[in-house]
């Protein structure tokens, strides 16, 4: 029998009505063995997501303010899960006891962390599977580095233990026995780091889309989904803007190849995307997989003549955006010209003191800022060694009077991206799907 990890998200977990639709997704497979739960979201878009409410709840109780009924709305939603889904669970000694650690010095991870430990073993009871504290399986350094060799061993002992079992996603445990979660979506990345520990044959990521589409549906009609797509396809597209899975979520998995597929809780008829290894799929018949993008890019031009003579200059050039703590996106260069793009709001938080720096320190002959840029990123693993595939691209977006500003292509040739102003953002990719795609 294969063995499947199955994470669901919150969304799919935000009610006892969706919690039991899960249940019978699960039971349908005797393959699904371990799975792991986030905290309950949004049955509706004017819901506030469980894990919101907690932060907010410590805010409060960091601040001395009444709590209660912030807290009062947490309890009020378990309890509907708990009577929905007919099961035997008193939680008011739980509420009791977080209620008492909110007025003490308890860390604000621990009390985020509270969501998935609870809809977790929520879950645990409807499919009478048995429950383990993601504490007690994924451990971090006091400096909220994973540690790889301790959690994985302990997850190995947990397969050995347990048979079936209930994962809260999200955290863990660092040395000192404190909560330690992962970013946003972080469940994601739980569930990837359990199936590498139990060795799956396959990870299940079940959410509320049936997979990855090839482009945004917000602004491209019914764009066709992407049923197959590669770890590097993938990581390149969530980088640039997709967001259907933590972009960290593949890479404990991409060593030990194994298949990710996204799926639909409330379509699980859907065949959903399939997240496979690179080699494990042939270069694209079709020119591209996706197109993504993000806006809100700021671009700091620098220019200085025999630039490459000053050995020191691009050390200096990043230290001022270390020191700083601007991140770079991408550097586009030239002979005697370079340039730094970054987040809008990252250079314009600092902006006299960064330019100032770079002035002193580097030197230039001329150094220039320009806002507004938005950056469309085009991928796909049969792009490479594809004849013409450039100047299609250009020329569409020329047709469509749309300037290009710069052009970005990373040496696997996996991807093009490309500055425009980001007035024509949308316009830029609708145009791009309809040439490539559609």
């Amino acid at each position: 029998m294969s063995l499947i990890v199955s994470k669901f998200g919150g969304t799919s977990l935000a009610s006892s009505k969706a919690i039991l639709q899960v249940a019978n997704i699960i039971k349908e497979d005797k393959s699904r063995r371990y799975i792991v739960a986030s905290a309950p979201g949004k049955k509706k878009n004017e819901d506030t997501k469980v894990t919101d409410l907690l932060y907010l709840t410590y805010d409060l109780a960091s601040h001395d303010i009444t709590f209660t009924d912030t807290l009062d709305k947490v309890i009020k939603k378990y309890k509907e899960i708990i009577d929905g889904c007919n099961i035997d669970l008193d939680i008011d000694d739980f509420f009791a006891k977080l209620s008492d650690e909110l007025k003490g010095k308890v860390s604000r991870e621990y009390i985020a962390s509270r969501g998935e430990y609870l809809n977790a073993l929520i879950l645990s009871k409807v499919l009478g599977y048995d429950f383990i504290d993601a504490r007690d399986l994924i451990f971090f350094d006091n400096d909220g580095n994973f540690i790889e060799s301790k959690s994985y061993q302990a997850i190995e002992d947990m397969k050995n233990k347990h048979e079936y079992a209930v994962i809260p996603g999200f955290y863990g445990e660092n040395l000192d026995k404190k909560i330690k979660t992962f970013s946003r979506g972080g469940s994601d990345l739980t569930g990837s780091i359990i199936s590498k520990g139990v060795m799956a044959d396959l990870y299940e990521n079940w959410t509320d889309v049936s997979g990855f589409l090839s482009a945004d549906p917000r602004i491209v009609k019914n764009p066709k989904q992407i049923e197959k797509i590669t770890y590097s396809e993938l990581r390149e597209l969530s980088y640039a803007g997709a967001s259907v899975l933590h972009e960290e979520a593949i890479l404990p998995l991409i060593n030990d190849g194994i298949t990710i597929q996204v799926k639909n809780t409330f379509k699980p008829q859907d065949k959903g995307t399939l997240i496979v290894s690179d080699s494990a799929k042939k270069e694209n018949s079709s020119d591209i997989t996706g197109i993504s993008g993000k806006k809100h890019f700021s671009v700091i031009n620098i220019e200085k003549i025999q630039m490459k003579k000053d050995k020191s200059f691009y050390r200096k050039l990043m230290s001022v955006l270390e020191v700083n703590r601007i991140e770079l996106e991408h550097m586009p260069t030239s002979i005697d010209s370079i340039s730094l793009i970054v987040k809008e709001n990252q250079l314009a938080s600092n902006y006299e003191t960064i330019i100032n720096e770079i002035k002193t320190f580097c030197s230039p002959n001329d150094i220039s800022v320009e806002s507004n840029i938005a950056l469309i990123t085009v991928v796909g693993a049969g792009m490479k060694n594809h004849v013409g595939l450039s100047a299609k691209l250009f020329s569409a977006l020329a047709e469509a009077n749309i300037n290009i500003r710069m052009i970005i292509q990373g040496s696997s040739e996996l991807n093009i991206i490309i500055g425009i102003n980001q007035d024509y953002y949308e316009k830029a990719i609708d145009v791009i799907y309809k040439a490539f795609i559609n």
